[in-house]
């Protein structure tokens, strides 16, 4: 055990193999019920960054009861001590301290020697939001400033919130969003060269990720880079406004820690995508557990809308693509293996077609499906029926379902009518990692227009 680790930098190994329903070009994995029994810590806990200190996990968040910042431990990541003590109870002499509730999304990571916090606040000459720097010998704090003034403060530029850092080969980089919806300019993610312990910058900064998709709104915020094992880079980051339900985390792959950044075709996870079960999802960040499995901490705003409560997933790689254990994971039919049926153009479809003619008692269709972790998970079939009896009444229909071979039941699909596609559940139980689930020619003749596993 190497001290204190920062996140993102101990993910595991990505596997880089294809998936449809992760590719770039395609269906992007989005989550869904990854947190069926609720937020880890049950309080407003907004942005939070993971550190491990000896076996300790210490989050920090963004300020939250009078206190700058806030700050919770763990020994496993989901049950959390909560701690009264502000761990940076004062701010730069260049920031605004009153009125609270301008300090926001602190990153804390080892600087060899001790603590760097790097924090957001508000700069007295720029009346913007810039970046400061604390440091602290324990991970408990109290961090205290240092410097005369912000580290980074682009006032032209709207100002710079949500530092992140990243480490390799000796070097310490920064990342930091440039603060423009503030002010009607738009939002980059940047990286930026600094000293080992954060104090000092000492490169230009580079732009990494820009706003261009519709689900992001006005902005891109809230970086955690990650270096695969392979040697490519995975840049996860939050979107929208942050005070809704469209607040969403997103992500992007590169071959280089420059880029270009390649983005996903959907977001990682959305309020829509966790069935409402947590909304607005963002300020996310990795960590690896005490088992060795990779967890995804983020917040998401609470039912009543007082707090943003913390949240806690497993975490699996696909095709150098994240995937969150309970996730809603959307596979089309069409791009499964089909076996003696028909691809065919279909109204209504996801994607505009659906596989119809399972018609042969050996035809069906396999999905190629990935686990974060084992265990029962949903499976949510898309399909349309519209099959008669005998006599010409509309009927129901199945089709068998085979998990890694094992017989599994079947699905059971009420009469639709042909292209009114619906939606049938069961329960499948996967192991970690890959997993193959058939739906063969049951009862009738029913389609497929896609799967959904959770």
């Amino acid at each position: 055990m190497w001290g204190i680790r920062r996140a993102g930098q101990r993910l595991a190994s990505v596997v880089l193999s294809v998936l449809s329903a992760v590719a770039l070009c395609g269906t992007a994995i989005v989550p869904a019920g990854a947190t069926a029994h609720g937020p880890v810590l049950d309080r407003d806990f907004p942005d939070p960054d993971v550190v491990e200190v000896d076996g300790t996990y210490h989050a920090y968040a963004t300020n939250s009861g009078g206190r700058n910042t806030t700050h919770a431990t763990s020994r496993d990541l989901t049950h959390w001590t909560f701690h009264d003590a502000d761990a940076l109870p004062e701010l730069g002499s260049w920031a605004v301290a009153e009125p609270r509730g301008r300090v926001w999304a602190p990153e804390v990571f080892d600087n060899g020697t001790g603590l760097t916090m790097l924090y957001t606040a508000r700069d007295r000459a720029s009346d913007r939001q810039c970046i400061g720097v604390a440091l602290s010998a324990t991970p408990d704090g109290p961090f205290r400033p240092t410097g005369d003034g912000p580290l980074i403060c682009p006032a032209a530029e709207g100002g710079a919130i949500d530092a992140a850092s990243h480490s390799e080969g000796g070097q310490r980089y920064v990342l930091w969003k440039n603060d423009g919806n503030c002010c009607g300019r738009d939002t980059w993610i940047h990286l930026q060269r600094a000293s080992r312990d954060g104090t000092r910058l000492t490169g230009e900064p580079i732009r990494l990720l820009g706003r261009d998709r519709d689900w992001e709104g006005d902005l891109v915020e809230a970086p955690t880079l990650v270096k695969r094992r392979d040697g490519g880079y995975l840049l996860l980051y939050s979107a929208h406004s942050y005070a809704g339900d469209a607040y969403a985390t997103g992500y992007a792959v590169a071959d280089r820690l420059t880029g270009p950044y390649t983005k996903a075709a959907a977001p990682l996870m959305t309020t829509a995508s966790f069935d409402g079960t947590v909304r607005g999802p963002g300020g996310q960040d990795v960590v690896t557990g005490p088992d060795g499995r990779d967890r995804i901490l983020f917040h998401g705003w609470s039912a009543d809308r007082t707090r943003r409560a913390l949240y806690a997933a497993d975490l699996g790689y696909a095709d150098g693509h994240p995937v969150v254990r309970g996730s809603r994971v959307s596979h089309q039919a069409e791009d499964a293996q089909v076996h003696r049926a028909v691809v065919r153009e279909a109204d209504r479809a996801r994607g505009g077609r659906a596989v119809g003619h399972l018609d042969h008692p050996d035809s069906h269709v396999e999905f190629r499906v990935f686990a974060a972790s084992a265990g029962r998970h949903a499976l949510s079939v898309r399909f349309g029926n519209g099959s008669l009896d005998g006599s010409g009444a509309p009927a129901s229909a199945s089709h068998l379902l085979t998990v890694n071979g094992v017989d599994s039941g079947a699905v059971e699909y009420p009469h639709t009518g042909w292209d009114h596609w619906q939606e049938a559940g069961t329960t499948i139980a996967l192991r970690e990692g890959w997993n193959t689930v058939r739906l063969s020619k049951g009862e009738r003749y029913a389609e497929l227009d896609a799967v959904d596993v959770a």
